[in-house]
């Protein structure tokens, strides 16, 4: 069980008055000290253990600090930059700054790394990566230049795997983020674009991360309030070319997303992270601390005087700014256990600190009754587990070779074994393994068509159309329009073929096939009606491509969409499709594409079927204008501009006139 304990302020003077807060607080070369980097001029080292002050030095005015202090691990000196490029480094008997080493580089630094077992490593702003003593040897030597021009660096971390620092750094640019891993055994370097999931596109407001022999995981906090993870394997396949992971929800609403101030994450071990910012959004803002091995906030404090949204953690402390003081907040934490994450653990209890279990619906009741138990049956419960797992071969393992022989109903069970352990760095490339072995034996027996296995392993959101292409191609064929419309909402690099593929099944499945459907009908609300199939066919042999072929000029179709405009009001207050078809028809609208390269294969989709999707179109077109905010009604619509764009590329694929995208625009 996470407990915050008693916390205390550290620092007897205002600090963080500066635009940035705190620039840093850095482990010292003994375990209890640490350096703490004001945003202006000033550099304290404190010793937590009697909460006071060793020394303090300052720039000279007009000089600022634009850089955290830290340690040199191997010489026990300290460094620290102001005014970008002007390194200073000294040791405790120094008092002025003034005085002591300076060299002055001749690019501008982002952050020097320092940890314990190598030498301290300078991160340039333009992505350069280089070693203090190379720089010391020859300040002036030229930077090479790593990211491109707009990308700035966002926030950086260093790690020892194997003995040799790891260095990780993410930029941004024009709302699109990156990630870069820089190894020094070989020295190489490797780019990442981190992919949206199933999130909409927001703002990342801060980054942590974790390591271990073979992926850095890396998590976000986003402007959503939802914390996404991206695993980046350390050594690439191909590291001189640029790659993309994906960023899959690891857990939900841990903050306001009306937050846009003192918001941060940080990991605190292998199954915990804390987060700073409020809970709800009339809450002040609070420390909480969530497990998410099992989905539940553990702990939370409030935090009455505001935080800068800067959160370090080091040992068994938590720093941050608690008003204009720096606080110090002691964490502790069990083994974790499904007892202790429900709270159910004996354990003191600081009565300022809230323990909240805020957990989600489990599979089984197992769960629940292991809740129930008290500490020690917990503990016997779970260690009793362990040694039968350890004699078992590894569920994944188990269910590669159940695919290749059992029925779909034993795979089923299978996977949801597989599903409810804990997921490992290598998740997304098992996932990718399974469906590929799915997908295998389908095409080897078409009789063998597992639907179920394939709906929950897309829903993990580790999978992309790239990495098992043959999906989509088996829904297809199949015309499994469930599976398709789940696939348009989480695939974010389906080709433009495959969507119009998708759009041409959609239109021509029949009515009585889409009521038997399973579909999401998130996108889809308060539809007035639809128009009868009589009605559909009647329109259809009068119109052609939404026009008469035989008006040929703009002049007759204007009079024509004037001369009877009661009769034209009545036919477009019904929706002309059914709900179902309306929900995947907004799943294409939502999808990503190019109009060069998606009109090629619109051309292939019959007369009759575009006509319908253009009056459906319209349709909302309509309904957009219902209201003054020209929105659509629903969880999750399409947008006007979405219905618009699709609505021209139709028109210019098909040569309608072009004043009735005009009428239809405006």
């Amino acid at each position: 069980m996470a407990a915050l304990e008693e916390g205390f302020t550290l620092s007897a003077v205002p600090l963080g008055a500066g635009p940035h807060g705190l620039l840093g607080v850095e482990q010292s070369d003994k375990t209890d000290q640490f350096l703490v980097t004001d945003g202006g001029r000033t550099v304290i080292l404190y010793k937590v253990s009697d909460q006071k002050p060793l020394g303090s030095w300052s720039v000279k005015q007009g000089q600022v600090i634009t850089c955290p202090a830290v340690c040199n691990f191997q010489t026990g000196e300290y460094i620290v930059v102001h005014d970008n490029k002007v390194l200073r480094i000294w040791s405790n008997e120094d008092v002025n700054l003034d005085k002591v080493f300076k060299a002055t580089l001749s690019a501008d630094i982002y952050r020097i790394h320092s940890i314990q077992g190598t030498e301290p490593l300078v991160l340039f702003k333009e992505g350069a990566v280089c070693g203090l003593e190379a720089l010391l040897a020859e300040p002036q030597q030229k930077i090479e230049t790593v990211i491109s021009d707009e990308e700035v660096i966002k926030w950086t971390k260093i790690f020892m795997v194997y003995k040799h620092p790891v260095v990780i750094f993410i930029t941004e640019k024009h709302g699109d983020y990156f990630a870069y891993i820089q190894m020094f055994n070989p020295r190489t370097l490797s780019k990442y674009t981190l992919v949206l999931g199933q999130e909409e596109k927001s703002v990342i407001q801060s980054f942590s991360a974790s390591v271990d022999r073979k992926f850095i995981s890396l998590m976000s906090l986003s402007s959503d309030g939802c914390i996404y993870e991206s695993l980046i394997p350390i050594h690439p396949r191909e590291p001189e070319k640029s790659q993309r992971v994906v960023r899959s929800l690891l857990l939900k609403t841990v903050v306001s997303g009306n937050a846009r101030n003192g918001v941060a994450l940080t990991v605190l071990d292998q199954d915990h992270v804390a987060v700073l910012g409020p809970l709800l959004p009339a809450s002040k803002e609070c420390l909480s601390v969530w497990n998410t091995k099992f989905q539940t906030l553990q702990t939370s404090r409030e935090l009455p005087q505001g935080t800068s949204g800067q959160l370090w953690y080091y040992g068994e402390n938590l720093f941050m700014l608690h008003g204009k003081f720096l606080t110090v907040i002691p964490y502790k934490c069990e083994v974790s256990s499904l007892a202790g994450a429900l709270g159910k653990l004996k354990h003191s209890q600081d009565p300022g600190t809230q323990t909240v279990p805020h957990f989600v619906n489990w599979e089984t009741s197992r769960g629940c009754e292991l809740g129930s138990q008290n500490s020690e049956q917990s503990k016997r419960i779970l260690r009793r587990r362990k040694i039968e797992v350890s004699v078992q071969p590894p569920a994944s393992k188990q269910l590669l070779s159940a695919i290749k022989k059992d029925s779909e109903k034993h795979i089923e069970v299978e996977l949801c074994k597989f599903l409810a352990i804990k997921r490992t760095p290598d998740f997304h490339t098992i996932i990718g393994d399974i469906v590929l072995e799915l997908l295998g034996r389908h095409k080897a027996e078409p009789s063998f068509y597992p639907r179920n296995s394939l709906m929950q392993l897309i829903q993990t959101h580790v999978l992309s159309y790239s990495l098992c292409p043959g999906l989509m191609e088996a829904a297809l064929e199949k015309a499994d329009v469930q599976m398709l419309q789940l696939c348009l909402r989480q695939f974010p690099d389906i080709p433009e073929s495959v969507t119009c593929a998708c759009l041409k099944i959609f239109l021509s499945i029949s009515d009585d096939s889409l009521q038997e459907a399973e579909i999401n009908m998130e996108s889809v609300s308060d539809y007035s009606g639809s128009v009868q199939e009589e009605k559909m066919e009647e329109q259809t042999e009068i119109l052609h491509n939404g026009f008469n072929p035989e008006e040929e000029n703009c002049g007759n179709c204007d009079r024509e969409l004037n001369e009877k405009p009661q009769d034209t009001a009545e036919e477009t207050t019904l929706c002309p499709v059914i709900p179902k078809r309306a929900a995947l028809l907004n799943a294409i609208l939502h999808s990503a594409y190019s109009e060069m390269f998606l009109l090629p294969h619109l051309k292939d989709i019959p007369a009759q079927h575009v006509t319908l999707f253009l009056q459906y179109l319209y349709f909302l077109y309509l309904k957009c204008s219902e209201n003054a905010t020209m929105t659509l009604p629903g969880l999750h619509p399409p947008t006007l501009n979405q219905v618009s764009l699709f609505f021209l590329v139709k028109s210019l694929c098909f040569g309608l006139p072009l004043c009735l995208f005009c009428k239809f625009h405006i």
